[in-house]
């Protein structure tokens, strides 16, 4: 089983939103993609209730069977559209992919 994590720390204020804003539309947006990709096991998405310094905004974590399920879900043309809105609100971001 692949695992797959991703942290966003958000832009203040992007497309005309705050990051509030653009954090609860990621959300909707990137839960909408499981029912879209069949090779998605599983995917969970949160957002912060820390608020601390080192805390992050936005955390997705999803799995999949294998490498190449992960690769199918990055290059999906429903992923890529939501790659596009995110890239444009966010200020960072950290991943890691591991087998367990």
């Amino acid at each position: 089983m692949i695992h797959h994590i991703v942290f966003w720390k958000m832009k203040a204020d992007a497309n005309g939103a705050t990051a509030e804003a653009n954090a609860k539309e990621m959300k909707r947006l990137l839960n909408a993609l499981q029912p879209l990709i069949p090779q998605v096991r599983s995917l969970s998405v949160g957002l912060d209730l820390n608020r601390s310094e080192a805390a992050w905004d936005v955390a997705l974590y999803t799995t999949f069977d294998s490498m190449a399920g992960l690769q199918a879900y990055q290059i999906h043309p429903e992923h890529k559209m939501v790659v596009e809105f995110v890239s444009g609100v966010v200020a960072s971001r950290a991943v890691v992919d591991f087998e367990a």
